[in-house]
């Protein structure tokens, strides 16, 4: 279940031309099941209507405090005890200068001073309004208070100019909420590390050795891990997946980058799971110059042989080398086509691992590039679970469940 199910979230929406994309936003945080409350400024008023956003997020939208009923003024104080968090998106340097300043001279700003609850900032407006150095005194003293800013983005801005200033993307945005939510969770202080996608071995120039993973299900992990509070760093191979918010992306895209970088970051973490598709092999020799077909048949004849090499086995030279990595709960993945079970069991043994994740990739909607995963969690006691057809999601889910309960004997051991 998403971080975001249940979340009593607040919406702050201020006057500014980047109002019409707190819609998306609204929108996609009700789609997740999140209890949405928009607080709109005077301002944002004259952006978007307040129906839309009402009819978004199916709650009444709040905008005046000094209406006649009394109602809306104390109402403030009971949407600001609820909240869990409290976003304003887009955040004007008007608004970050009154909220900096503890001013409760709105709905929106009497809200966030009778609030407990974590405060996400996505600043949106003129560049140099943003470089000004009372929006950035402003901003650093939000930051210091606690509150989580959200960087602007560079881009085309209304004006017509191209600078930074640009509220950030919605799935950023929803990022930095699941991020802040996910503090205090259950892997809260802890640092893992996740390898997600393919490898690619270079043949020559332009054509290489590679696999189907689409990295899907590790940067799922990674999110996951990040949604319950740790500290994450993500390997990746070769994918087109974006890097989720608030995660540390380090591409690795051979065999050996990839032990590289896993070797580098494993030192003081708790926990490492190893779901990228690592290629067994790699050419022998990699071509300077693209290969061509009539070089080959005036050399070899008509077929071309290509000589392997095997690749580094990253989860066995980290067996071997477990004494610099105390306590590292380490989790292997096996993507099989037949005897999965066996040969999960087979893996765990000779690498020494903590945990596999073995899947038959044959399977529909099981393998790669799926948005689901049909699993088993080989354990190193022997006990074994089958999850079924599930999001990738909810299988990370599961995943970290494991590794949570075998952090505090690891620790200890440690």
């Amino acid at each position: 279940m998403s971080i975001l199910s249940g979340a009593r979230i607040i919406v702050g929406v201020a006057g500014g031309i980047a109002a019409y994309k707190a819609a998306d936003l609204v929108s996609k945080l009700t789609q997740a099941g999140a209890l949405v409350d928009v607080v709109m400024t005077e301002r944002a008023r004259e952006f978007v209507a307040p129906l839309t956003f009402s009819a978004l997020s199916q709650r009444p939208v709040w905008a005046d405090l000094w209406e006649p009923t009394g109602a809306a003024a104390a109402r403030h104080i009971d949407l600001g005890r609820a909240a869990q968090l409290i976003l304003v998106a887009p955040a004007t340097a008007n608004v970050i200068a009154r909220l900096a300043h503890g001013m409760a001279d709105d709905m929106l700003t009497a809200i966030a001073l009778a609030s407990s609850a974590p405060l996400v900032i996505a600043p949106a407006m003129e560049t140099h309004m943003l470089a000004h150095p009372a929006t950035v005194a402003n901003l650093a003293t939000l930051r210091e208070r606690g509150a989580h800013i959200v960087p602007a983005e560079p881009g085309r801005l209304a004006s017509g100019e191209v600078g930074t200033g640009r509220l950030p993307s919605t799935a950023t945005l929803l990022g930095a909420a699941r991020l802040v939510l996910g503090s205090g969770g259950d892997l809260q202080g802890r640092r893992v590390v996740v390898t997600a996608g393919g490898t690619q071995e270079a043949i020559d120039p332009v054509r290489f050795i590679g696999n189907h993973s689409s990295g899907r299900q590790g940067f799922a992990l990674a999110e996951v891990a990040r949604d319950r509070g740790a500290a994450v760093t993500l390997i990746a191979g070769v994918t087109a997946l974006a890097t989720p918010y608030g995660v540390t992306r380090i591409d690795a895209t051979t065999a050996a980058t990839m032990r590289d970088a896993v070797l580098a970051a494993c030192v003081g973490a708790d926990a490492l799971v190893m779901s990228a598709a690592v290629a067994d092999f790699a050419p022998d020799a990699v071509a300077e110059h693209k290969i061509k077909k009539r070089e080959v048949a005036a050399r070899d004849g008509a077929d071309m042989t290509l000589r392997l090499r095997r690749t580094p086995d990253i989860l066995s030279e980290l067996d071997a080398a477990r004494g610099q990595f105390p306590g590292l709960v380490r989790v292997g993945f096996a993507a099989e086509t037949r005897a999965v079970q066996a040969a999960a069991r087979d893996k765990l043994a000779r690498k020494g691992l903590d945990l596999v994740v073995a899947n038959d990739v044959s399977q529909p909607a099981s393998g790669f590039g799926s948005p689901t995963n049909a699993v088993w969690l080989v354990r190193r006691n022997g006990e074994l679970t089958e999850l079924p057809l599930l999001p990738k999601e909810t299988v990370a889910e599961h995943i970290w469940d494991e590794v949570v309960a075998l952090l505090p004997t690891r620790a200890a051991r440690a």
